[in-house]
């Protein structure tokens, strides 16, 4: 039986992934990837306006990571220090929060919205600690935190 060769505009469980170029059968391709815009015919202007298309993301990817790993080694060079009240054994009257943690970054003028601080819980005792900031989905910071007592 004849297959159609189209282009996905998205990803299809169990077909592929978005700008892959798949076999399939004519029903299939007529009846739910095409009306549903998940796919179109794969004529060479369409492959050539995809690979285009492909060429532009993958520019604007490259740029925007290369942004940020810089701002990544802007933030692991910063050395935060948040004074706080605390008991003689080290332990904390309350504790260090990602919002703690953001204003004190927004003082040093680095503007970090605080769902980036990947804290999973709050700081709870004296001491360095690091903070994971996740920039992007590969590119991960690590924010030195020292926490010391009130004098």
């Amino acid at each position: 039986m004849a297959q159609v060769k189209l282009i996905l505009r998205e990803s299809v469980e169990s077909l592929g992934e978005a700008g892959d170029l798949v076999s399939v059968r004519p029903g299939f391709a007529r009846n739910y990837l095409i009306p549903q815009g998940k796919a179109v015919f794969a004529t060479d202007a369409n492959v050539h306006q995809f690979e285009h298309q492909r060429r532009v993301i993958a520019e604007r990817v490259a740029k925007q990571r290369a942004d940020l790993e810089q701002e990544k080694a802007r933030l692991e060079g910063l050395d935060l220090e948040i004074r706080v009240r605390a008991g003689e054994e080290g332990k904390l009257f309350g504790s260090v929060t990602a919002i703690q943690i953001a204003e004190l970054l927004a003082a040093r003028g680095v503007e970090l919205d605080r769902r980036l601080l990947d804290l999973p819980e709050p700081i709870k005792e004296l001491g360095d600690h690091r903070v994971p900031v996740k920039l992007h989905r590969d590119v991960v910071a690590q924010l030195r935190v020292r926490v010391t007592p009130e004098a």
